[in-house]
């Protein structure tokens, strides 16, 4: 009998057991049914970090669906222990968010604290307009993860702004074109700067793959999903909705043939496969 592929998967929202405006159920039964493609893979499931030391230990790959939950410093050290002695990370969507604190006095005022995990992780989130279509550049097709994908596609989702902590290690992936934060006044997260463009002052990294030790993480920012109970959106862009009303149930990415492809080539990357 073979030796088992052992994933550890954490789908989740803050507080423990909330929805945190994603419909985390949708997204960990997609994730399950994917890595179930492979017979030889064996998946222990948690709501966030607060276990993780104890799962990683004989796992090979770590694959993370959360908001709100981050690992803390210990956990942190657990999660580059597993990376540098050859483990890898598929970490998707809210999982480069973390602790969101108020501005001041203003308590509906928040914005991203960064954490030691974003080193580790090697992005950092610092808003989203509200959900958009737009267009996704790929950026290197020739990598594994990105194998058998159009130079670009279109998608409905929320477009994270993420920090690069740094660039030079990253292997890019994935990019779109956004010159400004089009975000109303009090929409989402308030940061110092915009911090998440390229230099040429318009191109935004949307996913891309480093080593880190003997393993590496892959970051897609892709993938917002919510259902009638998880619904947090106030509006979107007109570009989804012409009204600007949120559509009560929402899978934007996931129904799309290209974040498919993408997600099934980055579990056959995680489980093994090399570029």
């Amino acid at each position: 009998m073979s030796k088992p592929i052992r994933v550890h998967l954490i789908t989740g929202g803050f507080p423990p057991g909330s929805f945190a405006g994603h419909d985390m159920d949708y997204a960990r039964l997609r994730l399950l049914g994917l890595l179930q493609e492979n017979s030889q893979v064996l998946t222990t499931c948690g709501n966030d970090f607060a276990d993780v030391a104890k799962w990683l230990p004989g796992s090979h790959f770590l694959i993370t669906y959360v908001a709100g939950p981050f690992p803390n410093d210990e956990q942190d050290e657990s999660i580059r222990n597993f990376l540098r002695s050859g483990g890898r990370w598929l970490a998707l969507h809210g999982t480069s968010g973390g602790k969101a604190v108020p501005v001041g006095d203003q308590r509906y005022i928040r914005k991203m604290v960064k954490g030691r995990y974003h080193e580790t992780l090697g992005c950092f989130f610092l808003n989203h307009p509200p959900l958009r279509k737009f267009r996704v550049e790929v950026a290197d097709r020739g990598h594994f993860i990105t194998r058998g994908l159009p130079a670009s596609f279109d998608v409905m989702d929320e477009l994270y702004l993420i920090e690069l902590q740094d660039p030079s290690a990253c292997q890019t992936l994935l990019t779109t074109e956004l010159a400004t934060d089009p975000s109303p006044r009090g929409f989402g997260f308030v940061y110092e700067r915009d911090s998440s463009v390229m230099p040429d002052g318009k191109t935004r990294v949307l996913g891309y793959t480093r080593e880190v030790g003997a393993g590496a993480v892959t970051y897609v920012a892709l993938g917002h999903c919510h259902s009638p109970i998880s619904n947090v959106q106030p509006f979107v862009d007109s570009s989804v909705e012409p009204a600007g009303q949120t559509p009560q149930v929402f899978r934007g990415s996931w129904e799309t043939a290209e974040f498919e492809m993408l997600l099934r080539n980055a579990i056959g990357w995680g489980n093994g496969a090399r570029p």
